[in-house]
């Protein structure tokens, strides 16, 4: 299959203050400006927004679900619907997880083998099984422009030993993935395989020579930001850059804060995912340049500024945190709604100003000066 004629990474520059690198993926529903943040879309719609207001804030791709499409409405509807772009309206770059971690988090309704894991569904308790053969399948169904090869995501903490079989089993799996998405003819489909190997540095470099063995058009870093201390991410992400080849994106996934995503800048990452900023916003907070603000709570109530003077959202454009705290605590849908504009609009321009700073050769002086403003917690903004 000639990937090349539907996929090319172009390397514009690398950062000569650091590792941070600007490029551009190109891809059959348009180019991705990298260094990107993916707004997720898990059940095929970013949630609260609609498809033009997710583009209107400059997302140029986003990720949908494979676990939850498949158990509904199911990848058979999808594919007769024309696929997940006309099904959900999105001309723009679509890339689809595996639904592995997903059926993993299902703990105590599944059980691994090496053929793949068996699982009682969360929405009507169904017995399934989930392979790399039948991932690949849905996402062939849905698709995609971009997919990710079924993975095995270890939990932390797990002992050494586990994650040695872990690991090994991930690579078997991608031999499987790609077989069968070569054998499916999905050219216009770019098949990423994903690097493991849990907290243990010299299974993490294992984890990667063995994954980018495999020329493929991109390259996944898993079972990452599962609850380990931010150092051990960061010393996890040192071992394996140096082994992902310079000429292919790399997506570190499911890692959406700041400081996580510009201290993975600055070691090389292209991509990022999470759930996080549309997820707090329905629960009622905001992302500020100073650290997340509750919006919410009764210190708001009279208070008439947008909710971040710095922002050119349409929420804080039209909209003052009064407004918006009375939207919530009346269960105004709209409220909810304007959380979700501004969180996602604040990482995209975020994005805009990192691949700014690394054009410029400054993108360690932005990250330090802009991590010296900002708190990991929630903050008081003054009235």
């Amino acid at each position: 299959m000639n990937k090349e004629k539907w996929f090319k990474f172009e390397l514009l520059h690398t950062c000569k203050q650091s590792g941070a690198r600007l490029g551009i993926l190109h891809t059959p529903h348009g180019s991705i400006q990298t260094p990107a943040f993916m707004p997720v879309g898990t059940q095929a719609a970013v949630k609260m927004l609609a498809p033009e207001e997710t583009m209107a804030i400059g997302a140029e791709v986003i990720l949908a679900n494979t676990y939850h499409l498949w158990m509904r409405p199911g990848e058979d509807i999808v594919r007769e619907a024309g696929g997940l772009h006309k099904f959900m309206n999105w001309p723009r770059t679509i890339l689809t997880d595996s639904g592995g971690f997903q059926v993993f988090s299902l703990s105590d309704l599944r059980h691994i083998t090496e053929e793949g894991v068996n699982f009682r569904a969360h929405t009507d308790g169904s017995r399934h099984l989930l392979t790399p053969e039948k991932s690949m399948q849905i996402q062939a169904d849905l698709g995609a422009d971009i997919i990710m090869a079924f993975d095995e995501c270890a939990p932390y903490p797990a002992e050494r030993d586990y994650i040695v079989r872990s690991a090994a089993r991930t690579t078997r799996w991608l031999e499987r993935c790609i077989k069968t998405q070569t054998a499916s003819g999905k050219a216009e489909q770019a098949l990423f395989g994903i690097v493991q190997g849990g907290m243990y540095a010299d299974l993490r470099r294992q984890s990667a020579r063995e994954i980018t063995s495999f020329d493929l058009p991109g390259y996944g870093i898993g079972g990452l930001s599962v609850g380990e201390p931010f150092p051990l991410m960061l010393e996890m992400l040192e071992a394996v850059m140096p082994l992902l080849p310079s000429g292919k994106p790399r997506y570190l996934m499911g890692v959406g804060t700041s400081d996580y995503i510009l201290e993975a800048v600055a070691r090389g990452v292209d991509m990022f995912d999470c759930v996080d900023p549309t997820r707090i916003a329905r629960n009622g907070t905001v992302l500020t340049r100073h650290g997340r603000l509750i919006v919410r709570d009764a210190i708001y109530a009279r208070d008439y500024n947008p909710i971040d003077a710095e922002c050119t959202c349409y929420a804080c454009q039209n909209y003052s945190r009064a407004y918006v705290r009375h939207l919530i605590k009346a269960r105004e849908a709209f409220g909810l709604r304007l959380t979700s504009i501004h969180n996602l609009h604040f990482l995209a321009q975020l994005m805009r100003e990192v691949r700014a700073a690394i054009a410029a050769d400054s993108f360690t002086s932005f990250k330090d000066e802009f991590l010296a403003d900002w708190s990991p917690g929630t903050v008081k903004a003054q009235i």
